[in-house]
């Protein structure tokens, strides 16, 4: 009898930092990105205008200092520069 394993990939989930910059009624929030701007729900988290969160599938669920966030920020712009400077692979 032969065991097969089967090998997954493993499922990444990514949270965006983004700046808070408007409250609205309803736990609605308006974050900008840095070169965009989305509404998020604000359920999760008690913040205020101008403070920095992270952003998974549009909920806000976790504050960061304006520092982290604007470092984060910045890695996550060096690494999409870096992708789209690799040469595309061919089979």
């Amino acid at each position: 009898m032969q065991i097969v394993r089967k090998i997954r990939s493993p499922i990444v989930c990514i949270a965006i930092p983004a700046e808070v910059i408007e409250i609205k009624e309803g736990n609605i929030g308006v974050v900008d990105y840095g070169d965009l701007q989305q509404e998020i729900r604000l359920d999760l988290v008690d913040v205020e205008v101008g403070e920095f969160v992270l952003i998974h599938v549009g909920f806000a669920i976790q504050k960061m200092s304006r520092e982290e966030g604007l470092e984060t920020r910045n890695l996550f712009r060096e690494v999409y520069s870096a992708m789209e400077q690799k040469p595309p692979v061919t089979l």
